[in-house]
């Protein structure tokens, strides 16, 4: 999708969009060196009740990241079993406002995984959940066809109207910041090139 956001950082593309889509800083990769990309397919389940997640991993379309909203709750919701699910799937990660187990596996498996944190509390199977509705995540509003991109500083959901124009920004302030960096080694100060002035 968009080719993978162009390679754009999320601090980048946050930056870029101009609008609030950066995720809540508590969500976080699972295993270190995670990076996710790809277009949401929305869950809402419940805090300790995973079966909403069993369905979406059979529901969702190949090449789609989970965005799960739980409630911030510190569960168990996802581990070893469903990540081999998914990966049979064709899906590529998880995003889930909840906590997720196996971290040493979801690791092994390259499969990327972005939560409140790590939980062995086990989950209950009674909640079907609603799927391809917004959610909240992180403390922002996600649709099924938003990108999502995350990688080591955080999360963004990127809305799919004007995404095209949203990138061409981001590579556009990559390029200006590849400028200011030559101009730094040259010896200039980033009070002068932001006109921050002598005096601050």
């Amino acid at each position: 999708m968009s080719d993978l956001a162009r390679g754009h950082s999320t601090a980048t593309l946050s930056e870029a969009s101009g609008l609030a889509v950066a995720l809540a800083p508590g969500v976080r990769p699972v295993w270190p060196g995670a990076r996710l990309c790809g277009p949401a397919f929305t869950v809402q389940g419940a805090g300790g009740d995973n079966l909403a997640l069993h369905r979406a991993v059979v529901r969702a379309p190949a090449g789609s990241v989970l965005v799960a909203d739980h409630g911030g709750a510190r569960f168990g919701h996802w581990g070893e079993i469903l990540t081999v699910a998914a990966r049979q799937r064709g899906l590529r990660g998880l995003l889930i406002d909840g906590g997720v187990r196996d971290a040493a596996d979801l690791e092994r498996l390259r499969f990327p995984v972005f939560s409140r944190g790590d939980s062995i509390r086990g989950t209950r199977k009674d909640f079907p959940g609603v799927l391809g509705v917004p959610v909240t995540v992180g403390d922002v509003t996600v649709h099924t066809g938003d990108l999502i991109v995350g990688d080591l500083d955080g999360v963004v959901a990127l809305p799919g109207a004007g995404l095209d124009a949203l990138l061409d920004r981001a590579d556009a302030r990559v390029a200006h910041e590849a400028e200011i960096m030559a101009q730094l080694r040259r010896g200039r100060t980033t009070l002068d090139l932001y006109s921050f002035g002598a005096d601050r």
